[in-house]
Order: C-alpha cells, then sequence, then structure tokens
C-alpha cells in the first residue's frame, strides 16, 4: 500500500511539471520581477468599455507607443509578458482585451473557465468590434503625454490577421506587424493600406503561410511594403512556444531573431 501512495505521489508530480498551469509559472515570475510600471486601464469605446494592460518604459523621453493584439486566447499572461518585454525594448505597450464586456457573464478574458471557451468567443467577435476596440486604444496612445504621438501595431495568430486588417482600416498606424497571421481576403482591402507591414512566419506553419503570396501579389500591385520573414523549422505560435525554457531550440531561435528583427523595425 505504501509503495501504491508513493507511485502515485510521483506521477502527480510528474503530470504537475507537465501541465500548461506549472510550464507557465515563469511567466508570473517575470511579471512580479518587473521593476517597469504595469497598470490596467479602462478606455471608452461606444456603448462599451474596453479592459487594456499597459506598460511603461523607463525612459527619461517620450516613448513610441505599441499595440498589442492578442492571440485567439485572448489578454493571457504571455501576451501581457509581451507587452513587458516591449516595454524593456523602450516602448510604451498597450495590450487590448478584445474579450472586454463580452456578455454580462463575462467581461473580459480572465473570467472564462478555459482557454477553449475564451477562443470560441473570440471567433464571435464581429469585425467592427474589433475595429472600435483599435481605434479607441489608438486613440488613447496617440494622446497619451508620455508617448511621441507615433503608434504600431502588432499582433500574434488571431491578433496577427488582426494586425493586417487593421491597416486597412487606420492609415495613420507607424507600422503594422504581423506574426502568423494570414492577410485581407479582397485583394482590393490592400488599397487602403498605408503603413509598411512587416510580416513574421514559422517555416512550419504551411496553413498560413500558403496565404502569404496573395498578400504579397496584392501589396507589390499597390506598391506598398510586405516585408516577410520566414524562420525555419519553427511552428505556428513560436513566439509564445519559444518564450518556454523548454521550447524546441528552432522555436526559440526564431523567436529571439523575431525580437532583434522586431526591435529594429520600431526604432526607424
Amino acid at each position: 500500500m505504501k509503495n501504491l501512495i508513493q507511485i502515485t505521489l510521483i506521477l502527480a508530480t510528474i503530470f504537475m511539471v507537465g501541465s500548461p498551469i506549472f510550464a507557465q509559472d515563469h511567466l508570473s515570475k517575470r511579471l512580479e520581477k518587473s521593476p517597469r510600471h504595469h497598470e490596467w486601464v479602462e478606455i471608452s469605446a461606444g456603448n462599451k468599455t474596453l479592459k487594456a494592460f499597459v506598460v511603461y518604459p523607463e525612459v527619461s523621453e517620450k516613448a513610441k507607443t505599441v499595440i498589442v493584439i492578442h492571440e485567439n486566447r485572448g489578454l493571457t499572461e504571455w501576451v501581457r509578458n509581451v507587452a513587458d518585454q516591449l516595454a524593456e525594448k523602450g516602448f510604451i505597450a498597450l495590450a487590448p482585451d478584445m474579450l472586454s464586456d463580452f456578455s454580462e457573464e463575462y467581461s473580459q478574458t480572465s473570467e472564462f473557465p478555459t482557454s477553449d471557451d475564451a477562443r470560441n468567443a473570440i471567433y464571435e467577435l464581429e469585425p467592427r468590434l474589433v475595429t472600435s476596440y483599435l481605434n479607441n486604444s489608438f486613440k488613447y496612445l496617440k494622446n497619451l503625454p508620455a508617448g511621441n504621438g507615433e503608434v504600431a501595431v502588432i499582433g500574434f495568430c488571431w491578433g496577427g490577421s488582426q494586425s493586417f486588417r487593421y491597416a486597412t482600416d487606420n492609415p495613420n498606424l507607424s507600422e503594422a506587424l504581423v506574426f502568423y497571421g494570414t492577410g485581407p481576403k479582397e485583394a482590393l482591402d490592400y488599397a487602403k493600406i498605408k503603413a509598411p507591414v512587416y510580416g513574421f512566419y514559422g517555416g512550419n506553419d504551411q496553413r498560413v503561410n500558403a496565404t502569404i503570396e496573395a498578400s504579397k501579389e496584392a501589396m507589390k500591385d499597390y506598391q506598398h511594403i510586405y516585408d516577410v520573414q520566414i524562420y525555419d523549422g519553427a511552428g505556428h505560435a513560436y513566439m509564445r512556444a519559444g518564450d518556454d525554457p523548454d521550447g524546441s531550440e528552432a522555436n526559440i531561435e526564431a523567436r529571439n531573431k523575431s525580437w532583434d528583427r522586431l526591435v529594429r523595425i520600431l526604432d526607424n
């Protein structure tokens, strides 16, 4: 009986170590240790209230600002870490929660029971609401006293597609950075883009990569900048997977190279 209990405890420990909650514990610790100023803000968006996570860099001058659009999991701890890492590089980062005021029962990502529930809710969002939330995020950053008036947008996965789409709606963006997201489906939508678009893709992500050529052709037709980098061996969501100390070598390398490229782009 004693041996059975010991085996059960060992198996339970292995399960915990392999579980997403345990594996992502480093994200909580990194946010807790961050010396940068974090705050939650509420932004009026018509009859909705948008909740957003904002991080400020420790700098002496006005900083460039960035909207960070989350994955289809919602505004998770990983996305908040991305915002903090952007601030570490000298930018003001605002990560809006697109599940804000979703329903009477759920008013933000953290209130959904599971990530699957949050994902299902994301795909119920009306494009017009997403645009409204992004427009109000843009306005908030544009008028921020600590900001220098420049506003870029970065998105991951679902957020990557939204970043590309938002470039068709807002001609005043400084840049749009698209991480493994697809471009607009209608060729005419590309005509509205004014900001340069930079794509970041994993080599092992053919579902998304199969759409790149059409976006290239459309952007070329309208003489827009669409600068693409594909990282061999990296998979979809490699930025999140590569942020895990136990992630694959290819994902970690792609994540690190992407951060270097990202900062160079925003610093221009």
